[in-house]
């Protein structure tokens, strides 16, 4: 190994280091924001209707922030989508709050998605595992869960909503260590892309488990 690749490599992995720093340090805050907007609009009380309308809302900045990603908006655009997505939660906290153990459901679903979320990408960027084979099952998951989603709004079965919920919590699980890993094997180079990508993971995966355990305590 000559003086050159030392240095490239050293270089490269400052890159890394600086690119899980700047994706952590704002996935930090776009959470906490994203909480706040939420407690604002259960406070607030906002309606079924309104809360579908952020999320469409929220999926339309989705694409605004990802295209916006490489500029110097794109702290804007990511903060922007993800408060509104976060007040968009505001329906089914409210929802959960009215059973006689509504906060002790959200907390634990909460820590339980905390401690998921830490463990598995904290063992992708320690083991610096390539996790990219596990690409098509979960695009191929995504696909089944948007499908089974569709079905049932027509069928409302809760026993398929819950297996909707188990899947989409076993396919964050994965998506977890996909997108990690990419960040730690520069398959993905910018942290605002990064950062919305371990966003989605994180908050699809509470609703998820929220639900689950929702049902679980539902007399």
């Amino acid at each position: 190994m000559n003086q050159n690749t030392i240095y490239s490599n050293d270089a490269s992995t400052l890159v890394v280091n600086k690119m899980i720093r700047n994706t952590y340090m704002l996935l930090s805050m776009t959470l906490a924001f994203s909480a706040v907007c939420a407690a604002i609009a259960t406070m607030i009380g906002i309606g079924r209707w309104a809360s579908i309308g952020m999320s469409i809302g929220a999926f339309v900045l989705l694409f605004v922030t990802l295209k916006k990603a490489e500029g110097a908006s794109g702290i804007f655009w990511v903060f922007a989508f993800t408060g509104l997505q976060g007040a968009s939660l505001g329906y089914i906290l409210n929802h959960y709050l009215q059973f006689a153990n509504g906060p002790s459901l959200i907390m634990q679903a909460l820590g339980l998605t905390s401690i998921i979320f830490v463990s598995l990408s904290g063992y992708a960027l320690t083991t610096k595992k390539d996790f990219s084979f596990m690409r098509g099952f979960l695009i191929a998951g995504l696909v089944v869960m948007i499908g089974v989603m569709l079905i049932n709004i027509f069928v409302g079965s809760g026993m398929l909503f819950m297996a909707m919920n188990a899947g989409i919590a076993l396919l964050m699980t994965g998506f977890i260590l996909y997108d990690t890993s990419r960040i730690v094997n520069g398959g993905e180079t910018n942290y605002i892309r990064a950062t919305v990508s371990l966003y989605l993971d994180f908050i699809n995966l509470f609703i998820s488990l929220l639900n689950l355990l929702g049902l679980a305590n539902d007399d």
